[in-house]
């Protein structure tokens, strides 16, 4: 696809994005999307993320592009000396450096913090990591299922459910601390505008859900000494979950005391909204949220989905279909305000990405460079860098940066032979 110049409230920022897999990636890509240019420095192998699900060719599977549209693929071995250099020289004009490599690994490298700062010290440096350098986690692995576990995830989903812990289907803890980085980001651009300054910044994933789990959970334990137990009611009734139907599932929140009101005027039993003590108020109802889901999903199974739609909506209830993954794919909606789209890869053929969600009454939002293959566009950003292209093939000799093909030996032998062949 044509590239296209940015215009988002980012255009200028410069963002050198050291990280894999989906947290970091996420959070870059939605700082790309709003017009920062995101380089990505990749392994020589690439991101792992390269590699997962369906995909036409090597290297280039949905997840990966789902997360890196509008950026740019550097390769640089930052083991080797050459790509250390490279790295500090791509930092040295950089507003941002964002990382999630264990920051020891990289202090043995000569590119932990300090290094970086040294390279620019107006540069925001981000490290995205497991654990808080002070805990005695520090250093551990993270992932996001671990990460999930220790948050007390699978153990509420138990709760729930009274089965076996689930880990939630999707890559939960990653996408939320990505979302908590945009917005360190955005504030420490904000502040160094201001101060002049750049600073480091560690955001970890652990402390990150522990804070995104008990600001709905602490419950009783918010006080001190407790006076429960941790936990949300309403969010741990075993009833609250899409409702079984006559033909299918449907999802329903009946929330208010007039939408309650309504709900048992639909279901012919006006009277008990205002005889029944556990549901008439608001205060009542928190204390009986089991017995107030029990009775939706004995209710519901009576008549189809579309039947309670229709009522539902009338009655000013909130309540929609439960999407499975193709239906989301193909919601109404979504297709209505393009959400999806569909861009022309050199490599891929049509794909089709997530689309940006925010709308702008200014600034320009847009998917305006394709994913990138591994490496395509290290050439262009060293020489942005200031790096000659004799530098820039020996770099790729040495084995210090990829995704440049280094002219062999024997092309220039035979150029000389031709002209040594014309002198005579």
């Amino acid at each position: 696809m044509p590239t296209k110049a940015p215009t988002g409230p980012l255009a200028g920022i410069r963002i050198v994005d050291m990280t894999t897999v989906l947290m970091g990636p996420y959070a870059t890509q939605i700082l790309a999307d709003y017009g920062a240019d995101v380089i990505k420095v990749e392994p020589p192998e690439g991101d792992i993320m390269r590699h997962g699900g369906p995909m036409r060719n090597p290297r280039m599977g949905p997840m990966y592009m789902q997360a890196n549209r509008n950026k740019r693929s550097v390769v640089v071995d930052i083991k080797t000396a050459g790509g250390r250099d490279v790295l500090l020289r791509l930092c040295r004009d950089a507003d941002v450096f964002i990382c999630n490599v264990r920051p020891a690994s990289l202090r043995r490298l000569g590119l932990g913090a300090d290094d970086i700062c040294a390279a620019n010290p107006r540069i925001i440096h981000v490290s995205l990591i497991g654990y808080g350098e002070g805990g005695p986690y520090a250093g551990r692995p993270a992932y996001d299922d671990l990460i999930q576990g220790l948050s007390a995830i699978p153990a509420t989903f138990q709760r729930v459910s009274g089965g076996e812990p689930r880990y939630a289907p999707l890559t939960m803890a990653d996408h939320i601390v990505g979302l908590n980085a945009v917005h360190v980001v955005l504030a420490a651009l904000y502040e160094r505008d201001r101060s002049g300054q750049g600073q480091t910044i560690e955001l970890p994933m652990f402390e990150t859900l522990a804070q995104f789990v008990m600001s709905d959970h602490f419950g009783g334990r918010a006080f001190d000494p407790p006076i429960g137990p941790p936990g949300y009611s309403r969010l741990l009734a075993r009833d609250r979950r899409p409702y079984r139907t006559s033909d299918g599932f449907i999802c329903i929140l009946v929330y208010t005391d007039k939408q309650w009101e309504s709900f048992f005027r639909i279901i012919g039993k006006a009277e008990q909204f205002h005889s029944d003590a556990r549901f008439t108020t608001a205060a009542a109802r928190a204390r009986h949220f089991a017995e107030a889901y029990a009775l939706v999903a004995e209710i519901l199974t009576t008549r189809p989905t579309a039947e309670w739609l229709e009522l539902f909506q009338k009655g000013d209830i909130p309540a929609v279909p439960m999407h499975d993954l193709d239906a989301l794919i193909d919601d109404p909606h979504l297709a209505a305000v393009g959400f999806y789209q569909t861009i022309d890869h050199p490599t891929e053929g049509r794909v089709r990405l997530v689309g940006i969600p925010s709308r702008w009454s200014r600034s320009r939002l847009s998917i305006r460079r394709h994913p990138p293959g591994l490496g395509e566009n290290t050439a262009e950003v060293l020489r942005e860098a200031g790096f000659k292209d004799a530098a820039i093939a020996k770099l790729a000799a040495d084995g210090a940066i990829g995704g440049v093909t280094v002219p062999t030996e024997e092309p220039t032998r035979r150029r000389a032979a031709v002209r040594n062949s014309r002198r005579a």
